[in-house]
């Protein structure tokens, strides 16, 4: 992977944000963001399991969407330190914070030891990116005690 950013990086970065902005994506990412607070991997399964609904729609596409975009770095496609910026891939750390507690059952559940790898491998691929992880999955547990304290 190249050191510096290229010009043609940005252009991909700038495409790959573009495409956040899709109408269904923005609900997809919204629900995610906002709305699905899985608590176990049989929690995951419930939506993943539920093809042809609107939320089974959401869950693979914001899944899909990462793990395409966290295969151009691993492939060399754009770079890895344009693509983890917090305010491109802020997002991206959520999603994968999400499922990050559980994601050793989930894979096995699922029959498929490659579930959110890709992700996986770029977050964790740098000493940045695991203290952000960390930091991401410190976060995630205060916003699920805030929601279960107003429940």
């Amino acid at each position: 992977m190249p050191n510096k950013p290229s010009a043609r990086d940005a252009q991909v970065i700038l495409q790959l944000y573009d495409l956040r902005r899709e109408p269904e994506m923005r609900k997809a990412r919204n629900w995610w963001m906002a709305e699905f607070w899985p608590a176990s991997a049989d929690d995951f399964l419930k939506v993943a399991w539920a093809m042809g609904t609107q939320e089974n729609n959401w869950l693979r596409q914001v899944g899909g969407y990462w793990g395409i975009a966290a295969s151009l770095v691993l492939q060399g496609a754009v770079s890895e330190d344009l693509f983890l910026r917090p305010a491109f891939s802020g997002e991206m750390f959520v999603m994968f914070g999400k499922v990050h507690p559980f994601l050793k059952e989930l894979r096995e559940k699922l029959g498929d030891p490659e579930a959110f790898l890709d992700i996986e491998k770029v977050i964790t691929n740098t000493k940045w990116g695991r203290e952000r992880l960390k930091f991401v999955l410190k976060r995630l547990e205060t916003m699920r005690q805030r929601m279960a304290n107003k429940a």
